[in-house]
């Protein structure tokens, strides 16, 4: 099996390619701006199509109107880009486009910085822009998920007819590992609902406006439908050394990357702890934690944020158990020491769980 070292962006881009992405649009930020410098160098020769968008805005009605056409077709920014693209998120939800997003979290708020965070998951699995609408999320944790996930996203993308992102933090998109492409190909989806042409049959009409109440109600439920079975179908989670496990670390991305040293840490002195990293961040792999419920005595959610996901983990749990918590911010990685040091605090000595 031949494999090739790479950075997490060009991987995720290599990756976008051989999964069938014909089109790229997207404006250039640190630190995913790898993405589109590999994009840019290669997705042309190779019979696709790059287009270096004046911005954001327009980058994301590009991928609208592409999408509209029935082409596999992806952007990707970080942070404070991403907020730009919300209202064209929530279009394309609306008129079921099928798209690949991609964000290389930075932190924030504001300006923010170039350091990893996980601080975009709420506007990443709560929707972001205005209305009721989902995106499908994925979060890589090593530079072969994320070539991995995104061949992965844009079957998701087209076989539910709804956009997906995948949500990666400023670490996995710069740092180096071996990747393999060899399990990714070409799936391809009938795409009767596209605009190419209307000869020979009936018109496509891509839109959300509606000013009738009953047939936007009769939308919304169909929408809503669809997002029940995507919850039903799509319950994807890691259990790393959970069998026999009292207690359960919970996290994502890098944060997941730090839990396994710390579960090899805490077993090697005897304490039976396991982590559970959330591969779907929506829909939340639910299913997946309550399967634990009758035998787990406490959970940790480690995050680089103020506390996101662990809301979830709380809903997912049903407060059966104690969650306690442990994050870093602004751009500072956990390290396995101090989570460590606050399992042992929390669960072995006694101390405060939230």
């Amino acid at each position: 099996m031949e494999k090739l070292f790479m950075k997490g962006n060009e991987a995720l881009a290599e990756g976008a390619i051989r999964a069938g992405c014909q089109l790229y649009f997207g404006y250039p930020i640190t630190p995913s701006t790898e993405i589109i410098e590999y994009m840019a160098a290669h997705l042309s020769k190779r019979g696709g199509t790059f287009v270096q968008s004046e911005s954001e805005v327009a980058a994301i009605y590009m991928v609208f109107g592409a999408a509209g056409s029935g082409q596999r077709v992806m952007t990707a920014s970080s942070g404070l880009g991403i907020s730009l693209m919300q209202e064209g998120l929530s279009y394309m939800a609306a008129n079921e486009l099928p798209a690949v997003l991609v964000d290389i979290m930075r932190t924030g708020p504001g300006l923010g910085g170039l350091g990893p965070t996980q601080g975009d998951y709420f506007q990443a699995t709560k929707g972001g822009g205005h209305g009721d609408y989902h995106l499908i999320v994925l979060a890589p944790d090593s530079v072969q998920e994320m070539a991995d996930l995104t061949a992965t996203a844009f079957d998701l993308a087209d076989g539910y007819r709804n956009p997906v992102m995948i949500l990666a933090d400023a670490v996995l998109g710069q740092m180096m590992e071996p990747v393999s492409f060899e399990n990714i190909h070409v799936h391809t989806y009938e795409k009767p609902w596209a605009t190419t042409g209307a000869k020979g049959r009936q018109r496509n009409l891509i839109t959300s406006y509606n000013l009738q109440n009953e047939t936007g109600e009769i939308k919304a439920i169909h929408l809503e439908h669809k997002y029940q079975a995507i919850q039903e179908q799509l319950q994807w989670a890691e259990s790393y050394q959970t069998e026999d496990a009292e207690y359960l670390l919970v996290a994502y991305g890098t944060s997941a990357r730090v839990c396994k040293g710390v579960v090899h840490a805490l077993r090697a002195t005897g304490v039976k702890v396991g982590l559970l990293r959330p591969i779907a961040l929506w829909p939340f792999p639910t299913q997946v934690f309550q399967s634990y419920l009758d035998h787990v005595k406490g959970y940790l959610v480690v995050e680089m944020s103020a506390g996101q996901m662990i809301e979830d983990v709380r809903l997912a749990i049903q407060h059966q158990a104690p969650v306690s918590f442990y994050h870093r911010q602004g751009g500072m990685v956990p390290q396995q020491e101090e989570i460590v040091a606050q399992f042992n605090r929390v669960f072995l000595e006694g101390g405060h769980t939230s």
